[in-house]
């Protein structure tokens, strides 16, 4: 029998203008991008900020501080996969994650799966483990205002071996 751990995972990042806006590692064009030191792909921060969590080794900042030159416009895919990493290093694997993000714009529905395939193929998974959702506010709240986009996950990991 193998243990089982659940984490979760949040991030917010504002919006700005000249930069792309990256969720899941997937360009979607927009207008804006978010603000931050990496690529600032926050559906990717809060889904390494669950799996890190349910392994209680720490958070992001932690392990990709956003003061560390090595990080400057870094692509996040590339910190779900050291988080991966990390995990096996330390005997656990992912066994799901699932994920929303909350903006009111622009709509996500059209990149949710090449999403989906993206953080899969990151963290060796099979599409069917990987799920993400776009939400809106109906106009509430900073992402309802279009000041930001927020990503809120939960992942399940298991011990690697029985």
């Amino acid at each position: 029998m193998s243990l089982q751990r659940v984490g979760v995972g949040y991030d917010m990042h504002p919006l700005t203008e000249g930069r792309e806006l990256v969720l899941g590692g997937v360009t979607v064009p927009f207008e804006r991008g978010l603000a931050g030191h990496s690529d600032s792909d926050v559906v990717t921060h809060a889904i390494v900020d669950a799996l890190l969590g349910a392994a209680a080794l720490g958070d992001i900042g932690t392990h990709f501080p956003p003061d560390d030159p090595a990080y400057k416009d870094a692509t996040s895919l590339g910190f779900l996969e050291r988080t991966a990493a990390m995990l096996a290093e330390n005997n656990w694997r992912v066994a799901n994650v699932d994920a929303t993000i909350i903006a009111q714009q622009p709509r996500l529905n059209p990149f949710v799966e090449q999403m989906r395939r993206n953080m899969a193929q990151a963290l060796g998974l099979p599409i069917d483990r990987v799920s993400v959702k776009g939400k809106s506010t109906n106009g509430l709240g900073p992402e309802g205002r279009g000041e930001g986009i927020s990503a809120q996950a939960i992942a399940l990991i298991e011990t690697a071996t029985p």
